[in-house]
């Protein structure tokens, strides 16, 4: 299902991304801070984009499975990140969630609202069961941004990845539709 208007919220537009739209994302994947907890070391022009363009492709396939999407000021019409979920499991109706975000805008409260109108998009328009998401216990910000959108931590597991030369731990949280329904307005 490819998204035909975007996902708005009171500041941003969550979009299908475009192909030129490497140029945007490039500066904050090749930022080594911002991919400090993410799988992927920092990125090439060629390989942000090569990355854009997997990302357009998964979009048009059926079913779709990956929904990731631009992030994008509403003032001022600036891509500032992603926010995007995988469906892991179309018949548990489960998926897993993730973003990333431009340095500059970090502490802005960006990505809840990002990940908020996904998770409504999910569990609304897709009628998903369950979402759940993963980090590294180094990273609070996104634990935080986690909890903001009411999901619950699940799991620590001890070194279950081998990322960047070192084996790391993850965090496991996630969130049912019935939960998401009842949680109040301001997430």
């Amino acid at each position: 299902m490819l998204l035909t208007t975007p996902l708005p919220t009171s500041r941003l537009l969550l979009r299908e991304f475009e192909e030129d739209d490497w140029r945007a994302t490039h500066p904050y994947e090749s930022d080594p801070e911002v991919v400090r907890y993410q799988s992927h070391g920092v990125r090439t022009p060629e390989e942000s984009r090569d990355y854009i363009l997997r990302v357009m492709a998964l979009a048009r396939e059926t079913p779709r499975h990956v929904y990731d999407m631009a992030v994008v000021l509403r003032d001022g019409n600036r891509l500032i990140g992603r926010c995007g979920m995988r469906i892991t499991d179309p018949e548990l109706r489960e998926a897993t969630l993730w973003y990333v975000l431009d340095r500059s805008r970090w502490g802005q409260g960006y990505i809840p609202e990002a990940a908020r109108a996904l998770v409504d998009f999910g569990f609304g328009t897709l009628g998903l069961h369950r979402m759940w998401a993963d980090c590294d216990p180094r990273n609070p910000a996104s634990s935080r941004v986690m909890e903001k959108l009411g999901m619950r931590q699940e799991a620590h597991f001890r070194e279950n990845g081998f990322y960047k030369g070192e084996w790391c731990d993850s965090l496991i949280y996630a969130l049912l539709d019935r939960e998401w329904r009842v949680l109040p307005p301001a997430r």
